[in-house]
């Protein structure tokens, strides 16, 4: 995980509000998945990213892989 990275989580109501800090690589996409796994019981998730300071395009790939993975609906 990058070594600045941080997520931050609180809820609100039904919504669960995720805020990333620092560095996104692959790592810290799949702490964003796994939070988003736990939060099962929310209507609404809110991702902020305005205090990510780099987004590799590994985490991205990490992280649109493992969303199809976690958004694909049993048969």
């Amino acid at each position: 995980m990058a070594s600045n990275f941080r997520l931050f989580s609180y809820k609100n109501q039904n919504s669960l509000h995720l805020q990333l800090y620092g560095d996104f690589d692959g790592d810290s996409a799949h702490q964003l998945i796994n939070a988003l796994r736990t939060s099962n019981c929310a209507e609404s998730v809110f991702v902020d990213t305005n205090d990510l300071n780099r987004v590799y395009p590994f985490g991205i790939s990490v992280f649109e892989k493992e969303l199809k993975v976690l958004l694909k609906k049993p048969s």
